[in-house]
């Protein structure tokens, strides 16, 4: 899983491939080898990161709902989505050699047509 999980993040965030191995280690390291992971057990910054990944739907989360004490209690779980992080994984990433234009903000060109 965790070559599918590189290539996926290496794919849809254009990373350095790299990079994309220390995240999927991170990731991975907070999974601990389990299917899922409790919300509560990990810290803000993977917090953070797994919401970051939810968001591309590499991630998932549910929620169970107890009652303790006459009080309901609501637990969250985190997730690999599997199906996601393999067509992720296995997409063809374009080259663009003008991508590099698209970073660039608007107003950067609007001011620079305006001086010349």
């Amino acid at each position: 899983m965790k070559r599918l999980l590189m290539q996926a993040l290496k794919n849809l965030y254009e990373m350095a491939k790299e990079d994309a191995i220390a995240l999927a280690k991170t990731v991975e390291g907070n999974f601990n080898g389990q299917d899922e992971v409790d919300d509560m057990s990990i810290d803000k910054y993977s917090r953070a990161l797994f919401y970051e990944l939810q968001s591309k739907k590499l991630l998932k989360q549910r929620r169970e709902e107890l009652k303790e004490n006459g009080k309901i209690i609501r637990k969250y779980f985190w997730s690999f989505d599997n199906k996601i992080i393999k067509e992720a994984a296995n997409e063809k990433v374009q080259n663009d050699p003008y991508k590099i234009y698209k970073k660039i903000p608007k107003e950067a060109w609007i001011t620079h047509s305006y001086n010349s």
